[in-house]
């Protein structure tokens, strides 16, 4: 793939029609796993907890979504690099940041799990409306939704320790912390 004739990946050349170089890699601010290893491992357990009670494709849409909304780049590579591993497609990946207006990319019971992600992410209003809430509870029964609302709750949590220490994106690989 090429943009403005470049393929994707490569430098971009400099004045003196050299190779330039990427921008450097940030070092995260702090390694809280290892800082705080009972924070970590208790999120690890409420993770999978949550989702034990959401379809698998569903739950990583949810975790994209709000990792897009938090702008937290070292979830939203590992949850798409996990979803295109469990056979995700890109088109449906690239099309959730304008789920408004790619909504035929999704079923109902998705539209309703990513329009409350947004609402309980987001809390514009300081509050989820009423009727996001009632969209999710049509199609969800009591125990998945309340699967999917810890499932939202832990990944906007993984976000905010990703974005507040500044964790590097770009070293994951499908399942390397299961």
């Amino acid at each position: 793939m090429t943009t403005n004739g470049n393929t994707v990946g490569e430098n971009d050349e400099g004045q003196d029609g050299k190779e330039a170089p990427y921008a450097a890699e940030q070092a995260p601010r702090l390694h809280w796993a290892k800082a705080a290893p009972e924070v970590y491992k208790a999120m690890v357990k409420l993770e999978a907890a949550a989702g034990r009670g959401v379809d698998p494709v569903i739950h990583e849409l949810v975790k994209i979504r709000a990792s897009q909304l938090n702008h937290c780049a070292f979830c939203l590579d590992m949850h798409t690099k996990d979803a295109l591993a469990a056979g995700e497609s890109v088109e449906r990946i690239v099309q959730l940041s304008a789920w408004e207006e790619s909504q035929h990319f999704y079923t109902a019971k998705e539209l309703a799990a990513i329009e409350l992600t947004e609402a309980i992410t987001v809390l514009t209003d300081g509050f989820v409306p009423d009727e996001v809430y009632a969209k999710a509870a049509a199609q969800f029964d009591a125990t998945e939704l309340g699967h999917l609302i810890a499932a939202i709750t832990v990944i906007n949590a993984w976000n905010r320790f990703g974005v507040t220490t500044r964790m590097t994106p770009g070293h994951y690989t499908p399942g390397m912390y299961k």
